[in-house]
């Protein structure tokens, strides 16, 4: 495979955004027929050569080469035209047209009375997912289609435009275990077919199951190319952080204290049904189960986002009034979201204003607010939880994804809550940053806090639950302890196989 030059290669590349070096010296190489994983950190670089290679930025230096030969890409249509394609986590499809007219927009086939040509379009969108392997419906509207489905859409439309190079930036990030295993039958097929992939992953078990070699950035710059079959995943870790991690999931040993929180039948019709659990002070408990199970809806009732039908909810042994989440956080109630974007910050406004958010009343003088006061909260907060940023008043959207799920928690934590939720606290974060995450949930729950934590992956319900309480289809069907918990036990009743 290595005798033929590669597809497409980075020798020495460069990139700076003014005094921000996002690249330097970087080099790469993409073979045919092979899926590379790019590994690193947040921050590291790995959106820049992205872009870089899709055309969205030119190199301060270095050289693009195709087949061997350097070329520069005049903006991604430049690049599409020489078969490079990227499929986004979050595809931008047309939601009123149909699967084939999206396939094929502005590239519609003509009649030759210059007619657009639907027969014909519609068979070779036909041919696409047969290639593809998958029995996706072309005359299906964009609007009804879930996330993995309009990635094969998009995929479909690189695969129309002769596509020979497949840039694929954290396309799990949002699937379902299900949605997964087929987006990675679909990736072999390609290699299969000749196609180069270049595959961006935090999920470390995804780049050893699907890729040959793997690419590693630190700081924006080249750190080594290895085989993956020469690597571990230990091995990989120390290329990313630049360092050893003590361990990904540093678990404190606890002792459950009082229970502090309490959900009692919780319903909503259609939604979820007859839930149950408490919560110890110093426990931390996973909610486990496949996407669609339930999960956040019972976190967003329980912190009073959404009402139930039925059933209560008590923290310290005290009701709470059902949708008020001004009466959750009064009693004591933190909700780290899943989606931080949009439901965890304002992404305009500065890091510091962001920390003080959920506590006002903290750093209000009479009538206004103190910006001293909230800076030096933010700075205390940022310095426990080792935030990188450069200026705290700078906005938080210029921060890693890491970076800015740290600033959701520390929001949370200056209010000193006795119960967090956390929905999904480590998803689309590095290895390193999810150490740090875990590591800070462990030592809320040695300071007596009772930790809920919602998360799809195993590992983590794993690693870091004292127990794991699996739901299906809205019901609440196992509680398993820590010492019992195994993938197969959760996996079981995530799916209905044991299913009290």
């Amino acid at each position: 495979m290595v005798d033929k030059p590669p597809v497409l290669a980075l020798r020495s590349v460069s990139k700076s955004f003014g005094a921000v070096q996002a690249l330097r010296e970087v080099s790469l190489e993409l073979y045919a027929g092979e899926a590379h994983a790019l590994a690193g950190e947040n921050g590291a670089g790995k959106s820049t050569l992205v872009k870089t290679l899709s055309g969205l930025y030119r190199p301060d230096a270095g050289r693009i080469l195709l087949d061997g030969e350097p070329v520069e890409f005049h903006g991604t249509a430049g690049a599409q035209r020489a078969g490079v394609a990227v499929i986004y986590q979050e595809p931008t499809l047309f939601p009123d047209l149909s699967v084939t007219e999206n396939i094929f927009m502005g590239r519609q086939p003509r009649t030759r009375l210059g007619r657009i040509d639907r027969p014909a379009m519609r068979a070779r969108a036909v041919e696409l997912f047969g290639r593809l392997g998958v029995p996706l419906d072309p005359d299906q509207p964009a609007r009804g289609l879930s996330i993995a489905d309009q990635q094969l859409v998009e995929i479909a439309k690189a695969l129309s435009r002769s596509a020979r190079v497949l840039i694929m930036d954290e396309p799990t990030a949002a699937l379902s275990g299900n949605e997964v295993a087929r987006l990675f039958r679909v990736v072999k097929a390609l290699r299969e077919q000749g196609c180069a992939v270049l595959f961006v992953s935090h999920r470390l078990e995804e780049i050893f199951e699907l890729c040959r070699r793997v690419t590693t950035l630190r700081d924006g710059a080249f750190v080594a190319s290895d085989l993956i079959a020469d690597l571990t995943p230990d091995d990989l870790v120390r290329r990313m952080v630049g360092r050893e991690l003590e361990a990904l999931f540093p678990k404190l040993e606890a002792v459950p204290g009082e229970v502090a929180l309490t959900v009692h039948r919780l319903t909503r019709e259609g939604v979820f049904t007859d839930v149950s659990f408490e919560v110890r002070k110093g426990e931390i408990v996973a909610l486990a189960g496949l996407v669609g199970a339930g999960r956040s809806e019972v976190a967003r009732a329980i912190f009073g986002i959404d009402r139930w039908d039925a059933g209560r909810v008590e923290v310290a042994g005290r009701r709470l009034r059902q949708a008020s989440p001004s009466a959750a956080m009064a009693a004591g109630l933190a909700l780290v979201p899943e989606d931080r974007r949009q439901q965890g910050l304002v992404m305009d406004l500065s890091i510091e204003r962001n920390i003080a958010l959920a506590g006002l009343s903290a750093v209000r003088r009479g009538a206004l607010i103190s910006r001293a006061a909230e800076r030096d909260r933010a700075r205390d907060w940022a310095l426990r939880l080792q935030l990188k940023f450069s200026r705290l008043s700078d906005a938080v959207g210029v921060l890693s994804g890491g970076n800015q799920q740290k600033v959701v928690l520390a929001k949370w934590l200056a209010r000193k809550p006795s119960v967090i939720i956390v929905d999904e606290p480590t998803r689309g974060i590095d290895v390193g940053t999810k150490a740090e995450v875990h590591r800070l949930l462990s030592e809320l729950a040695a300071e007596g806090i009772a930790v809920l934590m919602i998360s799809s992956e195993l590992p983590e319900v794993l690693g870091m639950a004292d127990r794991v309480l699996v739901m299906h289809e809205g019901r609440l069907v196992a509680e398993i302890p820590r010492a019992e918990a195994t993938e197969e036990s959760v996996m079981a009743a995530a799916t209905g196989r044991n299913a009290a």
